[in-house]
């Protein structure tokens, strides 16, 4: 980077009076927050990841230097939330992953669904006892999606991740707007919280046990 382009001194002290300003704005939101999803709280994160961001790349390429501190996943987080301040509606995306771990229980379990529903097609009998496919829509067309994940080691699935998003909006869509794209219109700018969950969380927590471990090992 060229000298004319590098920040000036005032630039790289403004940046670091707006980290402070926002480390205010987010002590503020704390102290104040309504519940753990508090739209505010989320705001002053990411106005502060922000902040803490920008003042970082100044004082690189103004002095080569870096700051010690880093706001835990402000680079992988949603942008800064820009939906209706008092949302009308909401859409609840969610995505959860399963292995096949077990077929021979599914399908077993598939086939008890199966023989106790006195309704069933008798043609359709047969290929539930010996088809993943039909076994997987016979169990996710009798039970909910929150029993599946609380009860998916009975039926022979294995947990992958999972994500949770609760979406702002401004008004309910029209009956049947979406039905044929549901997922392609969602704005990570209106997200008011998400929940995520996968094993690499669990991954990285052992890594830093194990580390500290180590380090109390080591230690003379």
């Amino acid at each position: 980077m060229s000298d004319a382009a590098q920040p000036t001194a005032a630039e790289v002290r403004a940046a670091a009076e707006a980290v402070k300003a926002a480390l205010d704005r987010h002590l503020d939101a704390v102290e104040r927050r309504t519940g753990d999803d508090d739209p505010q709280v989320y705001e002053a994160f990411n106005a502060l990841a922000a902040a803490a961001e920008a003042y970082d790349e100044r004082l690189y390429d103004r002095y080569d230097e870096v700051t010690p501190f880093e706001i835990p996943g402000a680079d992988d987080s949603l942008p800064p939330y820009l939906g209706p301040e008092e949302p009308h509606a909401l859409s609840v995306l969610i995505r959860r992953d399963y292995a096949v771990a077990e077929p021979q229980r599914l399908l077993a379990q598939a086939q008890r669904i199966t023989d106790l529903d006195p309704d069933t097609d008798e043609s359709t009998v047969p290929a539930v006892g010996s088809s993943v496919h039909a076994a997987l829509g016979v169990l996710f067309g009798e039970y909910e999606p929150d029993e599946i994940a609380s009860r998916h080691k009975e039926f022979g699935l294995e947990e992958g991740d999972s994500t949770l998003w609760v979406s702002a909006a401004d008004e309910l869509p029209e009956p049947g707007e979406w039905l044929s794209t549901p997922f392609d219109h969602a704005d990570p700018q209106r997200v008011v919280c998400r929940f995520d969950v996968s094993a690499v969380f669990d991954e990285e927590e052992l890594e830093d046990d194990l580390d500290e471990e180590d380090g109390l090992r080591t230690t003379p």
